[in-house]
């Protein structure tokens, strides 16, 4: 179970991998992008909470993404003191290109199981995911005296 699991988080991670390559750009940048696409416009605050990245590292990839003309900033209609950040029209376009041929297999998939099977399925995903950052947690918790001995920095979870 726990090698399918793993071999799963690989494939889709190879996927992804594959994306960013095609939109030039590293891993983290298109975790923001995926983020931003299935929640819609964020502050940067809670970007950076969503991907798990400290403020200073979510500014820092916001400008690089802004500068490649990824993602735009817009004033926030409810609190006009702050920006909103999206994915640049275009940008969302050609990720969903690409991802047409991954949904359109995902769904020949699903079908092959019944409400219930899927509703196993979501169940352990939800379940795994929240263990996962609960265990991300732990781990910066419990190794930052260690991380911060060799130079290393961990990101803010």
């Amino acid at each position: 179970m726990a090698a399918a699991a793993a071999d799963f988080g690989g494939a889709a991670d190879a996927v992804d991998t594959a994306a960013s390559g095609v939109l030039g750009i590293n891993r983290t940048d298109f975790r923001i992008l995926s983020a931003l696409m299935l929640r819609g416009p964020l502050s940067a605050r809670a970007l950076g909470e969503v991907v798990t990245l400290s403020p200073a590292a979510t500014t820092e990839a916001v400008q690089r993404l802004v500068r490649a003309r990824r993602l735009t900033r817009e004033i926030d209609p409810v609190d006009r003191r702050r920006a909103l950040i999206t994915v640049d029209p275009g940008t969302v376009a050609q990720i969903a290109a690409m991802y047409d041929g991954v949904r359109a297999a995902g769904m020949d998939l699903i079908a092959r199981y019944t409400d219930d099977e899927l509703a196993v399925i979501v169940d352990f995903l939800d379940r795994g995911r929240q263990m996962q950052l609960q265990q991300a947690k732990r781990i910066s918790r419990e190794h930052a005296n260690h991380a911060s001995m060799n130079g290393a920095t961990l990101p803010g979870y």
